[in-house]
This record gives structure tokens, sequence and C-alpha cells, in this order.
């Protein structure tokens, strides 16, 4: 598995470094290129360590800032801390800022320490990444910042959300989100800092929070379903932060949903509301096939689709993992997920067992 890690990383280098690089200036030695200095927060985390184990192969020269200690973290400690944050902005010039409160969190944490790990830590970062005159700010948010506009009325379409969809947070974790994404906008303005919002869809690997679904849907069945309208693989998020980082000089500020590329257009929301599976049938003839080979099923219903085509144009994003790719791995007897995603595996949210699944939500 890291073998095959490693040379996905090498062809990864090869058609994409260069244009990807998050900085502009890079010395060559010995056929590799290294760049300057990233800091990565919550390097100890899921994505976190996806970015780490990364950047470090494409030869960056990484600092990970996290509360939890980890073969991946080098500064240990909290986003909080201004001076340890100044502190591990020396030669940084382009920072990943993974670090945060999720959902899942709501049940051990309470607001106002979400408001400040997301917000407050956020500020902090940014002010100290001005004062240390770091080129590029890459923010990782949440699709969880749409809240009540992913769901459509009763008898109404599918909702179709591009970044021009009205955020309307309905907990903790997106209110705090969509504030941080305002203070990376109040910050870009005011000092120029070039910042890149990422509002990731659903790459955890942990089972679902909701006990209904988890009672219907074996796991691996849900999370291939997802691909069809809300999951994103996390190799494909890290190439997303990637491909962010090497833009983020010319387009200055800019807001970017990172989901699976879906197969479904306008046309089609209307059907999924009603009969999804009908329409997944429709644009993929072999599915029904390998789903019952496996006891699988489609949801009745899908009342949301994310559209990553703005970050596809914009950001010069290539995103693997789609339905397809999956179903054809699937079909292959291979595992759907990406090996950058299997070497990371699960990292869980808490140290407890909660008795209603992964989180009581």
């Amino acid at each position: 598995m890291v073998v095959r890690f490693a040379r996905d990383l090498r062809a990864l280098y090869r058609s994409r470094y260069l244009d990807t690089c998050p900085v502009s200036k890079f010395n060559e030695r010995k056929d590799h290129y290294f760049c300057m200095k990233v800091l990565i927060t919550g390097s100890s985390g899921h994505l976190g360590e996806a970015l780490v184990r990364t950047s470090e192969k494409l030869g960056y020269d990484v600092a990970g800032l996290d509360l939890a200690q980890s073969t991946f973290t080098s500064r240990h400690g909290s986003i909080t801390n201004r001076e340890l944050v100044r502190q591990s902005m020396e030669g940084v010039k382009t920072i990943f800022h993974t670090a945060t409160l999720h959902k899942p969190h709501a049940v051990t944490h309470n607001y106002q320490q979400f408001i400040d790990t997301n917000i407050s830590g956020t500020m902090i970062l940014l002010e100290e990444a001005v004062r240390a005159k770091v080129e590029t700010f890459i923010f990782t948010s949440t699709t969880s910042v749409f809240g009540n506009a992913l769901v459509p009325p009763p008898g109404s379409p599918a909702a179709w959300i591009t970044e021009d969809v009205r955020p309307a947070p309905k907990n903790i974790y997106g209110v705090t989100k969509e504030a941080a994404e305002n203070l990376c906008r109040v910050v870009h303005k005011r000092h120029g800092l070039a910042v890149i919002v990422l509002r990731t869809s659903r790459f955890f690997p942990e089972e679902d929070d909701d006990r209904n679904k988890r009672e219907v849907f074996e796991d691996s069945n849900l999370k291939a379903n997802e691909y069809l309208f809300r999951r994103v693989d996390l190799q494909d998020v890290v190439q997303a932060h990637l491909d962010a980082a090497g833009r983020a000089s010319s387009i200055g500020f800019g807001t970017y949903l990172i989901s699976a590329t879906t197969p479904f257009l306008p046309a089609d929301m209307t059907g999924l509301r009603k009969d999804a599976p009908g329409v997944v049938q429709r644009l993929f003839e072999d599915y029904e096939a390998e789903y019952s080979r496996r006891s699988w099923k489609m949801f009745p219903q899908i009342d949301r689709v994310y559209v990553n085509e703005k970050a596809r144009q914009e950001l010069g994003w290539k995103p693997v993992f789609d339905f397809r790719h999956v179903l054809d791995l699937l079909k292959a007897g291979e595992d759907p997920r990406s090996s950058l995603a299997r070497i990371v595996g699960s990292k869980g949210y808490h140290d407890e067992i909660f008795a209603e699944g992964p989180y009581p939500v």
C-alpha cells in the first residue's frame, strides 16, 4: 500500500507539480523540486496528515501545528496561542489551515470553545500571516455552512448547490465556519493576503452519524451512493488544496465547493427527489447489476447535489474519484478508496465510545 502511494505521488508530481507548487520560486536539486516552507494546521487530523504526507513527498519544507501530538506534527499547541502561531510562521510562504472543531465535537465542546478555535484561532492565523508576509492562505471550510439551504421543501426538486447558494448554517459548526470565511474575506480585502476558501463535502471514513441510515445501508454502500452528490475522496481534497495554492496569487480571493463531480444536471433535480434509482439507472446502466451482486441499494431520494464546476474551471482541479470511477473499482473487486485514504485511515473524533454510533448528534 505504501509503495503504491509513493508511486501515485511520483506520477502526480510529474504531471502537476510545477503547476501546483504553492510558491513562485523553487530550486532544482537532483531532478527534484524543493518548495519553500508551508505551515499545515491540524496536522495530526485526517486532512492535515494527508497534506503533510503529500507535501513532504513533493519536497515541501513542512511545519505541522496541532494540539494532538503525532509524527506529522512538529509544533504542538493550539492555534489560539498567538505566540506559538507567530513562532510557527517563521519562513512560511503558504498556510493550509485545516485545524477546526468539527460537527461531532458539538457533543463534547461548548459554543465558546467552537468560537475560540474556529473563529478566534482563524483570526490569529490570518493576522500573524499578514505580519509574517505569508503569500498564500488556504482555508478548509465545509459544505455544512449551507445548512438549511441543503434541504428543499417537500415536493420540491433536489437542491442544486453551487457557490452562489446563500449559506444558512443550522449548528454551531456551520455558524463558526461561515464566520471564519468572512474573516478571510475581510483580511484579504484589507491587507491583500491571497486567500482561497475550500468548502469540502464529506470525506471522513467513519460511519454516518444518522442511525436510520446505518440501519438501512451497509457503510460501504452508503458512501458509494454519496459520490453521486455529496462525497469526495481524500486524495482529491488534497489535490484541491495544492491547486488552490498554485492559483491563489492570481485569484486573490475565492470560495470553491470541493466535492466529487456529479453526473447529474439541473434537469435531473425533479427526478432525484421522486425516484433517484431510476435517474441513476438511466445514467449508469451497469450499476444495478453490481449493486444486486453486493445486495446494495440506492437511496430512494436525493435531496441535494453539490456542483464543483467552478473549482474545476478556476483552480484547474481534476478530481479522479466520482461515482463512475468508484463503480468501476467495485466491479473490478478493488477498494474504492484512494491509496492515500487507505493509508491515513480513520482518525475518529473522540477518545470515548458512544452507544449511538460514532457520535450522538
